[in-house]
């Protein structure tokens, strides 16, 4: 499976010149984001890959967005794989104004409120973590698999700290 930080979205613009929570709610990407996301595409084209599995955020829908239009696959939704809960931006949109955004995609499995507050504490996060590598080792197709995910999440599963549209390789082992 790959894993995949979003690209660039307005919190990171600000909050990354600042080092301040500039207090955007569930932010967009940016221009450049989504030219990282183009970019990342091209580099994700010889991977055999299937399907996306992208976190509920607008960050991560944009991005698995691109991504599904440039590779031709299908996106699901998973909260599992969403960021830990911490500043502004992880205040997330209500199920009925995603699914009113994006009509095709199904949102079906997700609370009206689903993402966590106040800031979720770092050992209800690593559970996640668990939970999703139980699951991904589950999928038959799960070499085929891209995440779309944030930065907290992908260092809780991997160790990893990964830039904006930066991939990694993961394999989800259970043991």
């Amino acid at each position: 499976m790959i894993l995949i930080r979003h690209g660039q979205s307005h919190f990171n613009l600000h909050f990354g010149a600042t080092r301040i929570d500039p207090g955007i709610v569930d932010p967009g990407l940016t221009d450049e984001g989504s030219q990282q996301v183009a970019s990342a595409a091209e580099s994700l084209r010889g991977e055999d890959l299937r399907r996306i599995i992208a976190s509920p955020y607008t960050r991560t829908l944009e991005t698995a967005a691109i991504l599904a239009d440039l590779l031709g696959l299908e996106i699901a939704i998973e909260p599992l794989v969403r960021e830990r809960s911490f500043f502004t931006c992880d205040i997330g949109t209500s199920r009925s104004d995603l699914a009113a955004r994006w009509p095709a995609l199904d949102f079906s499995g997700l609370d009206e409120r689903w993402w966590h507050e106040p800031e979720e504490p770092e050992s209800v996060m690593q559970a996640r973590c668990r939970s999703f590598t139980q699951r991904a080792a589950g999928f038959e197709d799960w070499p085929h698999v891209l995440v779309v995910s944030h930065w907290a999440f992908i260092k809780g599963l991997t160790g990893e700290a990964l830039q904006n549209a930066e991939s990694l390789r993961y394999e989800p082992v259970t043991g």
